[in-house]
């Protein structure tokens, strides 16, 4: 087998996804290990936008091809089910979510989890993670930008919605909960003004 030789540039650039990838694998691990869920929730939407700015660099890029016919193994996938489990504690009465699918082709509602997207996320990362570490480097291009368009991408899309969604309901609900309250409170006033004789 002959080595393969990479563009210093696209050297760089795959460098700099690399580095995207392992911030949010670290970062994933780590709110869900804190299992803090009004603090995961905002740092989980910081760090899903992160990646989905890494899949956009990837996604406009031209084709990536590999110099093997088949992809080389990359080892196996890591046992991600001990996080699942504790973002999906984490997240219990916002975990399950709808969004449209196929917003183009005939598009339907459908349910997912947050804590099994998120997940699907990591996989996929940590698959091409583990080509760039091997040295790999065209192999994870093409890795991270298949699987982007195919799968996480999308996936990292519903789930940012998803997260935008409960901070805005937590935001603008209480907001109006607030305003709810001093409305009353002034009708209170007026109604007690009102039937005041003097």
């Amino acid at each position: 087998m002959t080595e393969t030789v990479v563009d210093p540039e696209l050297e760089e650039f795959a460098q700099q996804i690399a580095d995207q990838v392992e911030s949010f694998l670290v970062a994933l691990q780590a709110i869900a290990h804190d299992a803090d869920g009004g603090r995961g929730i905002s740092l989980l939407l910081l760090e899903v936008s992160q990646v989905l700015l890494a899949g956009a660099r990837l996604g406009v890029q031209a084709d990536f091809s590999t110099a093997e016919e088949f992809q080389p193994d990359a080892g196996p996938d890591p046992d991600l089910d001990e996080m699942r489990l504790r973002l999906a504690r984490m997240l219990d009465g916002v975990d399950i979510y709808a969004e449209v699918f196929d917003t183009y082709g005939e598009p339907e509602i459908v349910t997912s989890m947050l804590s099994d997207d998120l997940t699907s996320i990591a996989t996929a990362l940590a698959h091409g993670l583990r080509h760039h570490k091997a040295g790999r480097v065209d192999e994870a291009l093409w890795w991270w930008q298949f699987s982007y368009v195919s799968s996480w991408g999308s996936e990292a899309s519903g789930v940012l919605r998803a997260l935008q969604s409960i901070v805005t309901h937590d935001r603008l609900d209480a907001d109006f909960e607030i305003e709810q309250e001093q409305v009353a409170a002034a009708d209170e006033m007026l109604d007690g003004a009102a039937s005041d004789p003097r």
